[in-house]
């Protein structure tokens, strides 16, 4: 039976942070599945590094059209991994679906499955109170909430932290989902 892999979603997702996952998991052999605040299309969002930009810029995307469910039904018992797109989707998604986000987060740090965040996906760790006593990364926007929730924060491709790997942003999706793949089969 093919281990079970749940990815968070919601509209303005990073793109690319939700679809290469996604299509990468499912080319391993695992069963992914996407929850989101209600079932639907998500609209997501292109983030990229311009010449005479100071920050990202931010485009409309393609359509995520593999919504399962809401997070309301999610059921993490289910599920053998987390993953964690950013995007401005977490901070949308740690209020509007607040109680779900969290209860579903700790249940995987509880049970020390693995767990991959990237970009602004920490702002959901944060929320859910699991950063304490981390070693992690993320865009560097998201660095003081990492801090200021007792995390550490180190700017660096990956980083492996027991369940925990995390990237800062999708240029950094092959060694995310590299090492992510490599906790979720090492279970």
């Amino acid at each position: 039976m093919a281990k079970k892999v749940l990815i968070i979603g919601g509209d303005a997702v990073e793109a690319l942070e939700i679809f290469y996952p996604y299509f990468r998991l499912k080319e391993e052999g695992f069963e992914v599945h996407v929850a989101a605040p209600s079932k639907k299309t998500l609209k997501t969002v292109v983030h990229d590094f311009e010449q005479g930009w100071e920050t990202y810029t931010e485009k409309p995307g393609y359509n995520f059209p593999w919504v399962e469910k809401p997070l309301s039904e999610v059921k993490p018992e289910e599920y053998d991994g987390l993953v964690i797109p950013g995007g401005r989707m977490p901070e949308y998604v740690r209020v509007a679906a607040s109680e779900d986000v969290k209860r579903i987060v700790r249940h995987f740090f509880e049970r020390n499955k693995p767990v991959a965040a990237i970009c602004h996906g920490p702002l959901i760790l944060a929320a859910a109170g699991v950063v304490k006593g981390r070693k992690m990364t993320s865009y560097i926007a998201v660095r003081p909430e990492v801090e200021n929730n007792g995390g550490t924060w180190v700017d660096q491709e990956v980083v492996v932290d027991g369940n925990l790997v995390t990237s800062r942003a999708w240029p950094d999706n092959p060694a995310w989902m590299r090492e992510f793949i490599k906790l979720l089969k090492s279970r």
